[in-house]
């Protein structure tokens, strides 16, 4: 059955962008021999609810295609495997609970990569705080935490006694760039000098 899902999946992403380009030429063509059907959705209704069956699988489909985290792959099986209710459920709510579970395991994850204080500091925050707070400190808050770590550790580097030139101008170029440079002077460069 799971090989029948990723084939679903990558089927429905090849043929979606074609699908959904060719739509407006069919629709065209049928327009003239019958009038649209609208559908409204109102307020505290969710696009969701108006949705034919086929069309909330499409949508279950696409979030399996983009590699999620094993929560919303359980998740999305789950409601694959069940009722147009279910498929109704997953996408209104428990797509949203799914993902914060990834993204809280995604926290645990670095946490316990040893990170420096920045990172323990504001994945700990992250994690007492709202999903949107999780999802936020994965997109840029890590990258932000880890660079200030990254500062620090540079900074003591420099007030080492007896560094060498070499290593004391690497280190200061590394201060002075990018974040990436930064982390690989930390992971990389200063091994190199």
């Amino acid at each position: 059955m799971k090989l029948t899902r990723t084939a679903l999946a990558l089927t429905v992403g090849a043929l979606a962008p074609a699908l959904l380009l060719a739509t407006p030429a069919l629709a065209a063509g049928q327009a003239a021999a019958a009038p649209a059907k609208a559908t409204a959705v109102t307020a505290g209704e969710s696009p969701y609810d108006t949705m034919s069956e086929h069309d909330l699988r499409v949508a279950v489909a696409r979030i399996l295609g983009t590699n999620p985290g094993k929560s919303v792959t359980a998740a999305a099986n789950k409601a694959l495997d069940g009722t147009v209710e279910d498929l109704r459920t997953f996408l209104k709510t428990g797509y949203a609970i799914a993902q914060d579970s990834d993204n809280r395991f995604a926290i645990a994850k670095v946490l316990a990569g040893n990170p420096g204080k920045g990172v323990q500091r504001e994945a700990g925050k992250a994690l007492d705080g709202t999903p949107a707070d999780r999802a936020a400190f994965l997109k840029t808050g890590l990258r932000l935490a880890q660079t200030e770590d990254d500062r620090v550790a540079v900074g003591r580097i420099l007030a080492r006694p007896g560094i060498s030139d070499a290593l004391r101008a690497a280190a200061e170029k590394a201060i002075d760039g990018t974040p990436e440079k930064l982390r690989h002077f930390i992971t990389v460069g200063q091994f190199q000098v």
